[in-house]
């Protein structure tokens, strides 16, 4: 299952790319323009439409093996955690980005989940969840030095919020241990 969604959320960011080519590029409007009111709404479809074939295919395999490897512990629970790093990630680039600029795509979401599986483990007290997580680090951790201002064009408000929005995710859908219960003789 959590196969077939990831499958299905790339497949549909190239869709929509087709759909903006097509377009004359209209749907690139639905980014983020900085500290503008009616912006607030495009915090959700901004992080499914893209600049470009380029811009989707760099986001594509990182997001399919993220996605994936969150939403083995439930649909649901990943639909969540999604849900929370794009708006944590589109209100702090609805925040600080610079005037005038406009943000879209997937890599918000990419080390909102990053930093999700990073933490995961240890919220939750999970053996498995931890060596994932350090797995996951030692495969996609040099991805950190995206949050740094270095790039013209690139979004690290984008990828520091989603960042955030993946540890704020972690500790709210934290599983939740029962204590043991005390039985008396």
């Amino acid at each position: 299952m959590a196969g077939a969604l990831m499958l299905g959320w790339v497949a549909l960011l190239w869709v929509l790319e087709a759909i903006d080519v097509i377009a004359g590029h209209r749907l690139d409007t639905l980014g983020i323009v900085p500290r503008k009111s009616s912006e607030l709404l495009d915090i959700i479809p901004s992080a499914f439409t893209h600049f470009g074939f380029d811009h989707v295919a760099s986001n594509s395999l990182p997001l399919l093996v993220l996605g994936f490897i969150a939403a083995l512990r439930g649909i649901g629970r990943f639909l969540a955690v999604a849900f929370t790093i794009i708006v944590i990630g589109g209100l702090g680039v609805w925040l600080v980005a610079p005037a005038h600029t406009n943000t879209a795509g997937a890599s918000g979401l990419i080390f909102g989940l990053f930093s999700y599986l990073l933490v995961r483990g240890f919220v939750d007290r999970r053996a498995l969840d931890i060596v994932v997580g350090l797995i996951v680090g030692a495969l996609y951790g040099s991805i950190l030095w995206g949050v740094l201002p270095t790039a013209t064009g690139v979004s690290w408000q984008g990828h520091l919020f989603g960042l955030i929005g993946g540890v704020a995710a972690a500790f709210l859908f934290r599983e939740r241990h029962r204590p043991a219960e005390i039985t008396g003789a």
